[in-house]
């Protein structure tokens, strides 16, 4: 796998996005989101190559520019909420992690009824490890057609059940296997980063190994 030419492609879109942000509102928020998706690629690619210095400047960019765009979203873009807390997991700040969990659950995502505000919910809530909270709406989220792996994998580190959530860490990865398209055309299964860097928080971390995982994540 090229990264250099994916990581490259990725910052060439992240520079030319922003030398054209428009003044309009709702213009800017759109092109601020292509943007935010742009420097987490980046970010995962250089992951991907072990240059973590390199991926952790992408990732915060990519963190900022999600919640830049939060101001004049549409309601219920919920995404830009998980995207800013995935990637300051995936970077490794937790401080950083734990102060855009705030701000996301301040916009009110657990009390939406949507899969996707809910997970975003969840997400914040296990970054800030009220995961008593995180459980209640991680059953709730089992019980939608959200993504079956990935909500039983966040009602199992909010449980701190190992056994269950090393069940659910390897099917979410074999999703991850299996599909044909990534987003941003960069294959990582950045999901499963996420759910086991929040794992390693919790004593439970599995470490898998995947051509789709840095080596030594």
């Amino acid at each position: 796998m090229d990264w250099d030419a994916h990581s490259e492609r990725e910052e060439e879109r992240y520079a030319d996005g922003l030398a054209r942000l428009p003044a309009d509102a709702d213009a800017r928020q759109k092109q601020l989101v292509r943007v935010a998706m742009a420097a987490g690629g980046a970010g995962l690619a250089r992951l991907m190559q072990g240059r973590r210095a390199e991926a952790v400047g992408w990732l915060a960019r990519s963190a900022e520019r999600y919640r830049e765009s939060w101001e004049g979203a549409p309601t219920g873009s919920w995404g830009r909420l998980i995207g800013a807390i995935k990637a300051r997991i995936l970077a490794g700040d937790w401080e950083g992690a734990v102060d855009d969990a705030r701000w996301a659950l301040e916009q009110g995502p657990a009390e939406s009824d949507s899969p996707i505000g809910a997970y975003a919910a969840v997400l914040a809530l296990l970054a800030i490890a009220e995961d008593e909270r995180a459980s209640e709406l991680a059953a709730a989220l089992g019980q939608s057609d959200f993504p079956q792996p990935v909500a039983e994998a966040l009602n199992a580190l909010a449980g701190r059940d190992r056994d269950a959530y090393s069940d659910a860490l390897r099917r979410v990865l074999e999703s991850f296997e299996t599909r044909e398209a990534y987003l941003e055309d960069i294959p990582v299964a950045d999901t499963v980063l996420v759910l086991d860097a929040l794992a390693a928080r919790r004593g439970m971390a599995v470490e898998p190994r995947s051509s789709l995982l840095p080596r030594g994540s």
